[in-house]
């Protein structure tokens, strides 16, 4: 956030602008630097402005409260893992539908290993006595799920899903209504069936990446992490209905 932020309409913007903009900036780098060390539930104001070098009282003039510090650092992580998997996504060809899915995934992964306490922060256990905005934080947060069903929308309309088994396929009333709801949101073609198959794919993907960012497995129990992690984008892809790659 503090990025976009810092560098929208820079020619519009007078000195005072851009000093603001720029403390913000350095806040939420200082916000993840204590994140990584302290975690979110400790996360202080008094301290980010110690290391800034203002007296605390002067830090509120652009940040109110560690509840928005939060938000900030929630905004920042989630366009940055949503800009990497969009890059990755993009890097590949626009109709290897399997080969989008896999980039997805493997970037996922990348960013929440290298940032595990933001991952955290986005994914893990809630911060006791914060609620996210929804207001500030749905668009950045959903980036990664719609761009999941871009790439199952874009397949299945190529050809490129199978449908599940017939028996498999069915779908229950109520869910079917939600699905109505998910596909007339976002001008989906999607069946109910791969719709159900992509919600478990979406789900399973955070798992995996969530049991090991949080040392889930173990310490010895799989030593060959980056292969388990293909296999597992194998079978999810498989699942989803991919038919190439």
């Amino acid at each position: 956030m503090s990025d976009v932020a810092a560098s929208a309409e820079p020619t519009l913007r007078t000195p005072r602008e851009r000093a603001r903009a720029q403390t913000i900036a350095d806040i939420v780098r200082l916000g993840r630097e204590h994140l990584a060390t302290h975690g979110a539930a400790a996360l202080s104001l008094r301290a980010v402005a110690r290391d800034l070098g203002v007296v605390s009282s002067a830090i509120y003039r652009y940040v109110a409260n560690r509840d928005e510090l939060l938000t900030l650092l929630l905004v920042d992580a989630y366009n940055e893992l949503g800009d990497e998997v969009g890059a990755a996504v993009g890097a590949e060809p626009e109709q290897d539908y399997a080969g989008r899915f896999r980039a997805l995934g493997l970037a996922l992964r990348t960013w929440a290993l290298r940032e595990p306490a933001r991952y955290g922060l986005l994914f893990g256990s809630p911060v006791p006595g914060y609620q996210a905005p929804a207001g500030q934080t749905t668009t950045p947060g959903t980036r990664v799920i719609y761009s999941l069903v871009g790439i199952l929308d874009a397949a299945y309309r190529a050809g490129e899903l199978t449908p599940p088994p017939a028996r498999a396929a069915v779908v229950p009333s109520a869910l079917a209504a939600d699905f109505d709801a998910i596909r007339a949101g976002l001008g989906l073609a999607v069946p109910d069936s791969l719709l159900a198959n992509g919600t478990l794919v979406w789900t399973s993907l955070f798992g995996a990446v969530s049991f090991e960012v949080f040392g889930q497995y173990g310490a010895d129990t799989f030593s060959a992490r980056d292969e388990l992690f293909a296999h597992h984008l194998a079978v999810l892809a498989a699942m989803a209905g991919f038919t190439g790659g």
